[in-house]
């Protein structure tokens, strides 16, 4: 029963945002970002902690305090806009997007090798795969399997309306197999990899601190010859979306392939902190990442 509660919430909540105008669902996804933030204090622990590393000792708890705060409120945009998409708005979305470095997309496009977009979890990611489609390369992304199979469907259709495909990683899915497969044929997959789910993932330091990052975009871009190209997705301050494509990640192409993903994941995650240092308060990043987090997180 609560699933299903959970499931016509998400729908309501998909309707009544539809019904809005552009500026007012931003409005007031912001609102109830901001009123999350006031509500739980308890919920700013880790937000703050995060904010903390990104923006190094020399910030002011009041700098600190902000930044926590102006991530709540982006964070109900996400959702806003996600709840507000339809796709014969789709258009639209791509009308209010630029991209810098677009370049280095059309040089990975025609490459005709495959193409990774690795990405962290920062402003409207989904919406980075409308534009995507318009630039000619489609994306294949992978969703985290949950126990609510409708929300599951939701997410599928709600991406789908973004143009991006989705594979759920749920067992007995080879999800691998399905990435590569897209890769071999020159398509293009998206990632977003600033989270290591799984707790297997590759050791780096990351904003000063020792954790672990998923092996998968570089792995991937190492087993097939892909290119590996790291962007950052912001909202405008007021409409619409800025992509910034970095240049493709260089792997290191001595030692073994276990080496060789290793020292790529650490460059990646080098390259994250310079993706997320562009605008940090857009970082949807609530959840312990850090060991640190997780044993303060328990106490």
């Amino acid at each position: 029963m609560r699933e299903l509660f959970v499931y016509l919430a998400y729908r309501v909540l998909g309707g009544l945002f539809g019904l809005l105008p552009e500026p007012a669902m931003r409005a007031a996804g912001r609102a109830i970002g901001l009123t999350w933030y006031r509500l739980r204090p308890s919920a700013r622990r880790i937000p703050s902690r995060h904010m903390r590393r990104v923006l190094g000792p020399e910030a002011t708890d009041e700098e600190v305090a902000a930044a926590t705060r102006e991530m709540f409120a982006s964070y109900g945009r996400y959702w806003a806009e996600v709840f507000w998409a339809r796709p014969r708005r789709k258009r639209e979305i791509v009308d209010h997007t630029v991209v810098e470095n677009v370049e280095a997309v059309h040089a990975a496009r025609d490459s005709g090798k495959g193409l990774i977009f690795a990405l962290p979890h920062l402003g409207n990611w989904e919406a980075a795969g409308a534009r995507a489609e318009d630039l000619g390369v489609p994306v294949l992304a992978v969703a985290e399997a949950l126990s609510n199979e409708r929300i599951v469907q939701w997410f599928i259709e709600t991406r789908a309306t973004f143009g991006i495909d989705v594979v759920i990683a749920r067992r007995g899915v080879s999800v691998t197999s399905q990435l590569t497969d897209r890769l071999t044929h020159g398509g293009t997959v998206a990632l977003v990899a600033d989270r290591d789910l799984s707790g297997r993932g590759i050791p780096v330091r990351f904003f000063g601190e020792e954790t672990t990052m998923p092996a998968g975009p570089v792995a991937l871009a190492e087993r097939t010859g892909a290119v590996l190209l790291p962007v950052g997705c912001y909202f405008k301050s007021g409409r619409g979306h800025r992509f910034v494509v970095h240049d493709p990640l260089e792997i290191p192409n001595a030692g073994t392939s276990r080496k060789r993903v290793a020292a790529g994941t650490q460059r990646f995650a080098e390259v994250l902190e310079v993706i997320i240092r562009d605008d940090p308060a857009q970082w949807h990043l609530f959840q312990p990442n850090w060991p640190s987090d997780r044993a303060d997180h328990t106490q």
